[in-house]
């Protein structure tokens, strides 16, 4: 099927042949007639299918006939990210060239100012995270009486976020009468909840199996000591044909290590997570895109959403904490029917993560070696209890010692202490530096103070009124008594 054969407008399959794309994708088929018509629709499809243009495409058309007004926007939708908000407005702006829709996009990390001039003069299509939408809501600078187009896009990933009770709240502000459009990659069950309370009689879209990852990415896993995982990655990013990549880390705190670390290694490498401003997030990403930047380590913040054109490698640092993460990950590479590669880093103790994936994807990950390094197996499970249990115990050990000595008991004998050699039990010498900085230090306290003069808190000076003679005074005498 073509593009021109799901009832697109003239102006949009312009903009689309001017792209370069013929054919929709299988989400795409399906779910823009049912847009078309009005119908709410619950779209389920794995990331890097275009989910994106299967709710643009179709509302620049709905939108194209009509008029916004001030602080009344004619359209919503919410991104769980600010970097997905912003890759919505530019597929908006490149597929409706053709047509005359204002548009907004309201994220945190910049002033309100022009965000609200933006408001004040009305949009078409207003392209929010919940955060900013309730703040600007808030503070009277917006009204959404008015909207006809409700979409709701990356559901998982607004739960994972906690951001669920907000879209909650927006909605109950939002007119009951509306189209609402469900897009998510995943569908649990918290999300089915969600669907069944936000839409009415929706269309259901399901183009992939949930949670799976797409055919034209050959993953690989290599499980290396803790220590080594550094340079495993080096070995991989030398030995594969690494165009661009991304490195996925599961600790904030350690994205700006890597980082340092692959360029003190000769790699061109920069930084992407939550905790960065957002001018700085996005002179990154568009650095990443125009090629600048060769290796982006990044948080999951660059998991969801994120079209970088021709990326060709995805690597793993960290095996995902949860299963379904590993699906978006690797879902930045093989986008549009392109090949890609993704490998996984994983150490002896990220057995049960790792089976958390294959059961989740319904296959095992190919295990590959690499050269010079040590290549252990998976722990067993009896030994992953013996070192989380070794993990818990270490916190108690001070404690468990003092119960067996008998120390912090009242009246507790102390246990005797058993006769050791004297060399062993003489103190270790101390290094002549920090002897000869003390010797140093006291020498010049004693050549710089007269200590006959000195007075404590005042330094060298002693105001005039502490110097000055004292009289005495003498008590006076009691009175005498009237008894007796």
């Amino acid at each position: 099927m073509l593009f021109s054969e799901i009832g697109l407008g003239p102006d949009v399959l312009r903009a689309i042949e001017e792209k370069g794309y013929t054919q929709p994708t299988p989400i795409q088929e399906q779910a823009i007639p049912w847009v078309l018509q009005g119908r709410d629709v619950l779209g389920c499809a794995q990331t890097g299918t275009g989910k994106t243009a299967s709710f643009t495409l179709p509302m620049i058309d709905i939108l194209a006939a009509g008029r916004a007004r001030a602080r009344m926007p004619r359209s919503l939708i919410l991104e769980p990210t600010r970097e997905l908000a912003a890759q919505v407005a530019e597929s908006f702006e490149t597929y409706g060239r053709y047509h005359k829709l204002s548009m907004a996009l309201l994220i945190g990390g910049e002033t309100f100012t022009e965000q609200v001039k933006r408001l004040d003069r009305g949009v078409d299509v207003l392209i929010a995270t919940p955060g900013r939408l309730l703040d600007l809501f808030e503070r009277g600078n917006i009204m959404l009486s008015d909207i006809k187009v409700f979409v709701i896009d990356e559901a998982d990933r607004m739960l994972d976020m906690g951001f669920i009770p907000d879209i909650e709240r927006i909605v109950s502000k939002l007119p009951k009468i509306r189209q609402t459009l469900f897009f998510s990659a995943t569908m649990p069950p918290e999300i089915r909840r969600l669907a069944d309370s936000f839409l009415l009689n929706p269309k259901e879209v399901t183009v992939a199996p949930p949670a799976s990852p797409a055919a034209t990415v050959t993953q690989a896993l290599c499980i290396v000591q803790h220590e080594d995982k550094r340079k495993a990655l080096r070995h991989l990013l030398r030995t594969e044909d690494v165009k661009n990549a991304f490195i996925f880390c599961n600790r904030k705190r350690d994205i700006a290590v890597l980082q340092k670390s692959l360029e003190r290694h000769g790699f061109n490498a920069g930084a992407l997570h939550g905790d960065m401003v957002q001018s700085k997030r996005t002179e990154t990403l568009e650095a990443f895109k125009q090629g600048n930047i060769t290796l982006l380590v990044c948080s999951d913040v660059a998991a969801r959403g994120l079209d970088v054109q021709g990326l060709s490698h995805v690597f793993n640092f960290d095996v995902p904490i949860n299963a379904e993460d590993y699906v978006h990950r690797i879902g930045r590479t093989g986008r549009a029917g392109r090949s890609g590669r993704a490998f996984t880093i994983a150490t002896p103790e990220d057995g049960k993560a790792v089976a958390a994936i294959a059961r989740l994807i319904g296959r095992e990950i190919p295990v590959i070696a690499i050269d010079g390094l040590e290549n252990p197996g998976f722990e067993d499970e009896e030994t992953a209890r013996s070192h989380r249990g070794r993990g818990r115990a270490r916190g108690k050990k001070e404690e468990t010692r003092e119960s067996r000595t008998g120390r912090g008991r009242e009246g507790a004998r102390p246990r005797p202490e058993r006769e050791r050699p004297e060399a062993e039990t003489a103190p270790p010498p101390r290094s002549e530096g920090p002897v000869r900085r003390e010797r140093d230090r006291r020498r010049r306290r004693d050549e710089d103070e007269d200590e006959d003069a000195a007075v404590l808190g005042f330094g060298d000076h002693l105001p005039a009124f502490m110097l000055a003679p004292t009289r005495r005074r003498a008590l006076p005498e009691p009175e005498p008594s009237q008894e007796g």
